[in-house]
């Protein structure tokens, strides 16, 4: 398994970041249990401080950062960049979000509620990376993107190692794909201990940009299409050094989604499990419910965040569109 980032890495980062994160609850599915005869149980990372999974890997990094440094920055669909501003805050480190237009403003009003300056350019995470990239090379800011980062990886994995910590005896985890750091992280973790664990990765038809280059056997940008999976958008750069390879590792499978399944999956975590979720955060219960991934005795799905304009949440859950 060609990686950089190891067992030891993962373990470290977990003990780091121990004070700043809730630790994951999970509690079984009674209706999707019934419905699949299979013991399918739900992993809440979104009740997280910042509503999704993107704190661990943030926290991660900064809690590593060389004395002195000037500010931290990032490209950010939203979470991960509202994760490294409260990260920053904690560290007392000033914090500047670059962001494309398509951020939903919800996303955009909380990064600077906690403290982080926001600069929107353009209409693709690209655009938005060269604002990044003139603040490291001009003003000496620290760059810390949302999944190609060994210290990201190694955050997020955290969360397979409470994975197998509560359930040893899981076969089957379902977890969201966008740029890769979660799913590689949450890979190494659970495979480094127990290979035989199937990791499905799930994301949207619409522009997912890991499923597309693992296609054509190399990083490919794709084009970005709105979604109601927005937190999964972004492309995985064409100089990707981690995640395209751990993903081509780790991953058994790979599955894409339709808006309306991704809606499905939303209404279902509403009125089943009364949790609100995000369109991104709910792509797993979403491909069970399509019928695309094929549980197994017991099996994980991750729910990685509430972070949904609520205007648009009430419209999904009473069927106004997809």
């Amino acid at each position: 398994m060609s990686t950089r980032i190891q067992l030891e890495d993962i373990q470290a980062a977990r003990e780091r970041i121990a004070p700043y994160i809730i630790p994951l609850q999970i509690t079984e599915s009674p209706s999707l249990s019934k419905q699949f005869s299979s013991n399918i149980l739900l992993a809440h990372e979104y009740l997280q401080t910042t509503g999704a999974f993107k704190l661990r890997g943030a926290m991660n990094s900064v809690l590593q950062l060389e004395p002195g440094t000037t500010g931290v920055t990032a490209v950010s669909t939203g979470n991960h960049g509202r994760a490294l501003a409260y990260s920053a805050q904690q560290a007392g480190v000033p914090c500047i979000i670059c962001m494309s237009e398509l951020v939903p403003r919800n996303k955009l009003e909380a990064i600077r509620t906690l403290g982080a300056e926001t600069r929107i350019i353009g209409k693709s995470q690209d655009e938005a990376e060269v604002e990044a990239r003139r603040l490291v090379s001009e003003e000496g800011y620290t760059m810390i993107p949302p999944f190609d980062h060994a210290q990201v990886i190694a955050g997020q994995g955290t969360l397979g190692l409470e994975m197998l910590d509560q359930e040893p005896d899981m076969d089957t985890v379902l977890v969201q794909l966008s740029g890769g750091g979660l799913i590689s992280g949450i890979a190494l973790a659970i495979k480094s201990q127990k290979p035989e664990v199937r990791i499905v990765g799930i994301s949207m038809e619409r522009g997912c940009a890991m499923a597309a280059s693992q296609k054509a056997g190399k990083p490919i940008e794709v084009e970005e299409l709105p979604t109601l999976a927005d937190s999964l958008g972004g492309g995985i750069g064409l100089d990707n050094q981690l995640t395209f390879d751990i993903v081509h590792d780790t991953v058994d499978e790979i599955v894409l989604l339709s808006e309306t399944e991704i809606a499905d999956g939303i209404r279902h975590a509403y009125f089943k499990e009364q949790v609100i979720l995000e369109g991104g955060g709910a792509v797993g219960i979403a491909a069970l419910l399509a019928g695309k991934v094929t549980p197994g005795a017991k099996t994980i799905v991750l729910l990685s965040g509430k972070n949904i304009d609520m205007e648009l949440h009430h419209k999904i859950i009473n069927g106004e569109g997809h």
